[in-house]
């Protein structure tokens, strides 16, 4: 624990500081790196030493492998030929038993290259080091760049995990984020025309020309599950038509495992490399992503819940009309919407809206499902978003898409979370630790867990300050911080392995509502509306009996007095900045 605390500590605080470790004589740094290639041979020796076993038994015993060996092939041929013949597409799986084998042996030599990188470049190095932390960096952006390209050459769901890992600021290494958002997210694979028709006719036995009156052939927007085509139904009406890329259903299961196995081999080498949970949760949500039939269902229910539980701002809300006679479990028939980029600024001011109401609406939406729904959209990043007018009016609408990733929430981690941010808005330390507890962080990180949620050092969140929370970050502070996943890289994956995994999910979606937020120049909004969604969520729990209405206003009054001097501050803060800018001290 002492370890932990000590290198958390500038993130942490001065109050959990401690002393660094002593320096390392060059002498014995060089003398280590001899003796590298020699440990390496031997962790790298364990993956083989079974076969090489084999080699040194007798000749009844090899005789007895042998049988089982042939039993074991012929059940694999067995089950390959069952496997080809019961697909949708029996001549694409043929190929697949060529290509898993083919992408397992890229998927075994890239993870070996990135453990032997790691393990040369980091040996003998002190922990906290400044030299460690270089030459931690440097492995950092050479494994990057090894995971980019295995993810572009298997392609499938390696692109889908390249895009999650390019999701998660602050969570992983800047290396690996910064490296898969720049490649990742605008280089998706296109399936070609005869391919739809092959889907479409496993799917509906029909030709798309045969289905629709008119189908485009050229995808309007490709993504890395599926693509999307717009058409015209038999009575005229314009629709979007997602179709999935028809080899990721038979791949999705042997990709998930083989990187399952990638990952846990890494573990095995770096026990403090826990990155599991990332394959845990690809695991379960892949299935539910590859179901289109689930993702109309959480599209009608996210509505029918904003119009039972938020109707007064339902009607701000809008989501595609999705057309079942049309649609299977690889094929979407759904509304087609207008509306322009959630971010794009000059769009959203030519429709005469404002970015400031638009970044409000937004955050409102994600408050409601996370807060009082509990049921929640989980990869709401710029493109599954869109804006319009509401119609009549200059009010901003905000457009949901994509809605293959939803999760429910449990009801105590619904409570500890919205407890959390209420805690958070107060600068309550106590209750900060106890929700963060609650949610898993344990005792020993739970100051970590808050900074990650928040962007902010302990000292700053715990600061009696009304501007704790609210004031801007400056360029220095934002590189700082993005700086801490790297040097605080094992206790970061040591919390999330430990977090429920839909508190990471909770963890992504905070980040692309913040990077949404600030994409508007409205950075103020998410907290204000966190703030006062949480704690309504936290006083209809907890607030019951005969004085529960009173006791809800006086809760309500209590923020409303905070938010109004957070406000304050803020305008205060752009004012400062703004006189700055002209050239006044």
């Amino acid at each position: 624990m002492n370890r932990v605390r000590g290198r958390l500590a500038p993130l942490l605080g001065s109050t959990l500081r401690s002393a660094g470790a002593g320096g390392v004589v060059k002498g014995i740094h060089q003398v280590a790196r001899a003796g590298e290639a020699q440990e390496l041979g031997r962790d790298l020796g364990r993956g083989f030493a079974t076969a090489g076993a084999l080699v040194q038994e007798t000749p009844k015993q090899r005789g007895w492998v042998r049988r089982v060996g042939t039993v074991a092939l012929g059940t694999g041929v067995a089950g390959a030929a069952a496997w080809v013949a019961t697909g949708d597409y029996p001549l694409r799986r043929i190929t697949m038993l060529y290509t898993i084998p083919v992408r397992l042996a890229r998927d075994v030599t890239t993870a070996v290259a990135m453990v032997a990188d790691y393990k040369y470049s980091l040996y003998g190095l002190a922990e906290g080091s400044a030299e460690r932390e270089e030459a931690q960096h440097e492995a950092h952006m050479r494994c990057a760049n090894r995971l980019q390209a295995l993810c572009f050459k298997n392609g499938g769901i390696y692109i889908k995990l390249g895009q999650h890992i390019g999701q998660l600021d602050y969570l992983l290494p800047e290396e690996y984020v910064k490296t898969m958002r720049a490649s990742m997210l605008d280089k998706c694979p296109v399936s070609t025309y005869k391919q739809v028709c092959d889907v479409f006719l496993a799917q509906l036995g029909r030709l798309p020309n045969e289905v629709f009156e008119e189908f485009d052939q050229v995808p309007l927007a490709s993504a890395s599950l599926a693509q999307v085509h717009t058409a015209k139904t038999f009575d005229g009406q314009k629709i979007a038509v997602k179709v999935q890329h028809m080899h990721l259903t038979d791949s999705a299961v042997a990709d998930t495992a083989t990187v399952d196995f990638i990952v846990s081999l890494v573990h095995w080498f770096f026990p403090s490399f826990d990155y599991r949970w990332l394959l845990a949760e690809v695991r379960d949500s892949l299935p539910k992503e590859l179901d289109f039939l689930n993702e109309g269902r959480n599209c009608e229910k996210a509505m029918e819940n904003f119009k039972k539980l938020s109707p007064k701002l339902a009607s701000q809300i809008s989501v595609p009309h999705i057309y079942w006679e049309y649609s299977t479990q690889r094929i979407l028939a759904m509304e087609y919407m207008d509306g322009v980029g959630v971010t794009d600024v000059g769009a959203i001011k030519a429709l005469g809206l404002q970015p400031a109401d638009v970044a409000r609406l937004v955050s409102q939406t994600f408050s409601e499902m996370i807060f009082r729904h509990g049921f929640v959209h989980c990869d709401p990043h710029a493109a599954n978003m869109m804006v319009r007018a509401k119609p009549g009016t200059k009010e901003p609408q905000l457009v949901l898409l994509d809605h293959g990733l939803y999760k429910s929430l449990d009801p105590a981690i619904q409570s500890n979370y919205a407890g959390l941010w209420k805690a958070l808005v107060f600068a309550d330390s106590k209750k900060i630790k106890e929700h963060c507890i609650g949610l898993g962080a344990g005792d020993d990180l739970y100051a970590l867990f808050a900074a990650i949620l928040t962007m902010r050092p302990w000292d700053k969140i715990v600061d009696q300050s009304i501007d704790h929370l609210v004031v801007p970050d400056t360029p220095e502070e934002r590189e700082e911080l993005q700086g801490y996943a790297s040097q605080y890289f094992w206790e970061v994956s040591d919390l999330l392995s430990r977090l429920p995994r839909v508190v990471l999910l909770l963890l992504k979606t905070n980040d692309c509502l913040r990077a949404v937020d600030n994409a508007l120049g409205a950075p103020v909004n998410t907290y204000l509306i966190v703030a006062r969604t949480s704690s309504k969520a936290v006083s209809e729990m907890e607030r019951k009996g005969s004085f529960s209405q009173v006791w809800k206003f006086w809760d309500k009054l209590d923020l409303e007095f905070r938010l109004l001097t957070w406000k304050a501050t803020a305008l205060l803060f752009g004012i400062k900045h703004f006189m700055k800018s002209l050239g006044f001290s």
